[in-house]
């Protein structure tokens, strides 16, 4: 995913500013007085479009200021590289789910345009940051729990229309772990015998994954995609790429967040939190080990997934920033691993190569490892 052309990039951004400006002038668009939109357009003042960081994708998000306290959030999704029928779509089932996700104002799945409602910046990673570094658990529990009211509402959602988070799946997503991450990045020589064994890792994850009860998905659901609104009130983004699979997926990708770490006990106690929540709510959630076991063998598939992922970002589309995420990735990988007797060959292999090769490739791209 190479970047796209900056002059193409200038014309994109030309183009959402005036469609914006026409989108403006239908009487049912209500952010802005039609006569207001039509005088700006007429004397050749387009709404200035204010940059908000993006994601790891070739969308491009802007704010846009209307009047003092009326924003909305215009979304440049490049065809072919982006398709926006998929957000359209999974952000209708959510609403009608209750979950709380940006309202579409206005959209031309054609051109790649979309208008929303905007939720603000504060991500829910900067009050749980605080709270971590203030060690102050109430707050952090809190905030969880309000990140369990939205999850619960997703998991409830009718998931029949969504793709299968399926093994052939599973085992893509896996698979960049070996050629991201072992592969590009370390610059690993894997023999035969250590890709079988990776492989047999893969089939073991795999399976306990496809064996957990199916439910909505949202396939990112951590700090950087939830929203703080106040008073513990969340907004969901981010949920295009959502499918029908492991009950445990998306909270592992919460509470094993690649951006943000816990001590294990008190992580534990948050499952145990969400599956009494999950229990009131109707859901299929299994006894406390089972429970367990599913979540910490799906968080490593999501952990090997990520390495390969964030590995990518860096050689594939020259985004650094994620490389300082890996360590944190890598230690969640290996400290389950290690609890589990089916993977002691893994977690030697894990010591023995990874594990010593990562810091000195990091150290080489200058790339702090702070804990």
């Amino acid at each position: 995913m190479p970047a796209l052309p900056p002059t193409f990039l200038r014309q994109r951004e030309a183009a959402l500013q005036a469609w914006f400006a026409q989108q403006c002038l239908r009487p049912a668009f209500l952010l802005s007085s039609p006569a207001e939109a039509g005088a700006k357009e007429a004397a050749g003042q387009l709404p200035a479009l204010i940059p908000v960081s993006g994601d790891a994708s070739f969308r491009r998000y802007f704010r846009v200021m209307l009047q003092p306290g009326d924003t909305c959030m215009l979304v440049d999704a490049p065809p072919p590289h982006e398709d926006c029928r998929a957000f359209v779509n999974v952000a209708a089932m959510l609403r009608a789910g209750g979950v709380n996700v940006p309202a579409l104002l206005a959209c031309d799945l054609d051109a790649g345009f979309m208008c929303l409602s905007d939720f603000g910046d504060e991500l829910l990673w900067h009050p749980l940051e605080a709270a971590r570094r203030a060690a102050d658990a109430a707050s952090a529990t809190a905030l969880y729990q309000a990140a369990f009211a939205e999850l619960l509402k997703i998991q409830a959602t009718d998931a029949a229309a969504l793709p299968p988070y399926d093994a052939a799946l599973l085992h893509r997503e896996m698979q960049l772990f070996i050629e991201w991450f072992c592969l590009g990045l370390l610059q690993l020589d894997l023999s035969h015998g250590e890709l079988a064994l990776i492989e047999r890792v893969f089939a073991q994850l795999s399976a306990r994954a496809l064996a957990q009860p199916q439910v909505f998905v949202h396939r990112d659901y951590h700090s950087r995609n939830l929203l703080y609104r106040g008073q513990d009130a969340l907004g969901v983004i981010d949920f295009q790429d959502a499918v029908c699979g492991p009950l445990t997926y998306d909270l592992v990708s919460l509470l094993r967040d690649c951006y943000i770490e816990w001590p294990r006990a008190q992580v534990e106690r948050w499952v145990a939190n969400y599956a009494q929540a999950a229990r009131k709510a109707g859901l299929a959630v299994p006894g406390a080990a089972v429970l367990q076991q599913d979540f910490d063998w799906m968080g490593m598939q999501r952990h090997l997934k990520v390495l390969g992922i964030f590995a990518r970002l860096w050689l594939r589309d020259g985004k650094r920033g994620y490389l300082q995420d890996l360590p944190l990735t890598l230690r969640y990988l290996t400290s389950v691993a290690r609890d589990y007797a089916q993977f002691t060959d893994f977690t030697h292999w894990l010591a023995a190569r990874v594990e010593p090769a990562l810091p000195r490739v990091l150290q080489a791209l200058g790339v702090s490892q702070a804990a």
